[in-house]
């Protein structure tokens, strides 16, 4: 907490646009804590509400992009030179673009709530090659969702933002993870009917 507040009051804008970028890449960086902290400075006044908004929601498609960029720069042909390794052939890395085309998008919007997630989706959106228009649509539609949501804790809860992030952090989690679920099983659902519509 010291220590984003420090790099807030030293770097302000740009200090939350840089450890957000760092956040969705991968770095260990609270990307929740960072957005709620700063809705309540701006709560308080020490931050300008569109200077601060904008910087966070750039910050987080700005990093996001850049795990897209790395799975479809290097993710497709790093996989097939040592994918072996793993089991990842060149038809599981079919199927994973299918799966993207048909239902993977939406873990880009979705992916933002769950740590961890949301740079590993981006990365395999890139390695699937689902087309950047697609990627942005989805992704920066759940970057705006979830940057909007953070700030809004801080600001609107104020003093009380801490607990309050806890509490949301925990049952948006639980949610987030359920909808994941919820739509692997409508694709592996519809995969079933799909196979026994084909003819033998």
């Amino acid at each position: 907490m010291d220590t984003l507040q420090f790099w807030i009051s030293h770097y302000g804008y740009f200090g939350i646009f840089s450890l957000l970028v760092l956040g969705i890449v991968g770095l260990p960086v609270p990307d929740e804590t960072l957005l709620t902290l700063t809705g309540y400075l701006i709560y308080k006044g020490e931050l300008h509400l569109f200077p601060a908004f904008f910087s966070a929601f750039l910050g987080s498609i700005t990093g996001i992009s850049i795990s897209y960029a790395i799975g479809s720069t290097f993710g497709h042909h790093i996989l097939l030179k040592y994918g072996h390794y793993i089991h990842i052939t060149e038809d599981r890395l079919h199927k994973a673009h299918s799966w993207f085309e048909k239902i993977g998008r939406w873990t880009l919007l979705v992916g933002y709530f769950i740590p961890g997630v949301r740079h590993v989706v981006a990365i395999l959106a890139g390695t699937s090659e689902l087309q950047m228009w697609e990627f942005a649509l989805f992704a920066y539609t759940g970057g705006f969702i979830w940057t909007s949501a953070f700030l809004s804790i801080g600001y609107f809860f104020g003093e009380k933002w801490e607990i309050m992030l806890t509490a949301f952090s925990h049952h948006l989690a639980l949610v987030s993870v359920a909808g994941l679920v919820f739509l692997f099983m409508i694709y592996y659902v519809k995969k079933k009917l799909n196979k026994k519509k084909q003819p033998d």
